[in-house]
């Protein structure tokens, strides 16, 4: 259950900042509040690992073929870096939406590994974006995180114990199978993990499938029904994504013609990259330029 008392605060939080539909900072830098007074479009975006803990309203999050929802004492665990298109479903001026955002650390979640013993799988199976209802350890562990990101003095000595039991209990959490399979040396969802780190810093270049099973050490056939279950995308679907939000982040920031673009990202064709970005985003690369000198 979460406190009403909480929703009030992080709210406060977002409206001290002026910061509605933004992540917004706090005194834990791996911490987000986040709250929106609306609700929101559809918006491609890049989810870190990390862990979503909902207090008030209702998002979607759309991941390849999956559609995940998550509403008020829901927490969303991403165990990968994924591309994937979100909104806010439920939210208004009365009752905003509401929650706080953790960055992972899968360095932290290493070292806690040996100590979480016998753990109840997800119902869900083995998914990198997994929803699941908040136990109370966590909510409450959440809440003392947040409160102490207020005060300096408390971040900086009791921040890093608390990140420790939320990380703890993460592992343990029923929704918590593939953030424990990514742990384990050389488990499929530990060796997808590195072509995926691959894809990213080589997403801009002509990759294969067999060079990516070879990276994690699979046969194609293997390889793909592994990078298949963990992303719910193709390895060629997952990279064409990310050029695509680049694409979009570079035409964002202005200074660059919508050809450069696209072979910044990879693509051989200009008329192809238009194609697929308007498929993906509802408008076109120029059309998107167009709207960041307006």
């Amino acid at each position: 259950m979460v406190q009403k008392e909480l929703i009030a605060e992080v709210f406060k939080h977002v409206q001290q900042q002026n910061a509605f539909g933004e992540a917004c900072t706090t005194g834990v830098d791996s911490l987000f509040a986040m709250s929106n007074p609306k609700t929101t479009a559809y918006e491609a975006t890049l989810y870190e690992p990390i862990m979503c803990l909902v207090l008030q309203g209702v998002k979607e999050a759309h991941l390849g073929e999956r559609r995940v929802t998550y509403g008020a004492g829901d927490s969303l665990i991403v165990s990968h870096t994924m591309p994937a298109i979100s909104g806010v479903i439920q939210a208004s001026a009365d009752i905003p939406f509401v929650s706080l955002a953790l960055r992972l650390d899968m360095v932290m979640a290493r070292s806690l590994y040996d100590d979480i013993g016998e753990t109840e799988m997800a119902t869900g199976g083995l998914q990198s974006m997994s929803v699941a209802a908040t136990d109370a350890g966590l909510v409450d562990a959440m809440t003392r995180l947040f409160r102490i990101s207020q005060n300096p003095i408390e971040a900086r000595t009791l921040a890093p114990l608390v990140l420790k039991e939320i990380h703890f209990r993460l592992l343990r959490a029923q929704h918590g199978g593939m953030l424990r399979q990514l742990l384990l040396h050389e488990s499929p969802a530990s060796r997808v993990s590195k072509s995926i780190a691959r894809i990213r810093s080589d997403y801009n270049q002509n990759i294969t499938v067999a060079e990516l099973a070879a990276t994690a050490g699979m046969s194609q056939s293997t390889f793909h029904e592994h990078f298949k279950t963990v992303t719910s995308s193709t390895p060629l679907q997952y990279q064409k994504e990310l050029r695509l939000l680049e694409a979009q982040r570079l035409l964002r920031s202005k200074g660059k013609t919508v050809s450069t673009v696209a072979f910044e990202v990879g693509y051989e064709s200009p008329t192809q990259f238009s194609r697929e970005y308007a498929r993906k985003f509802g408008v076109t690369p120029k059309q998107e330029k167009s709207s960041q000198t307006v």
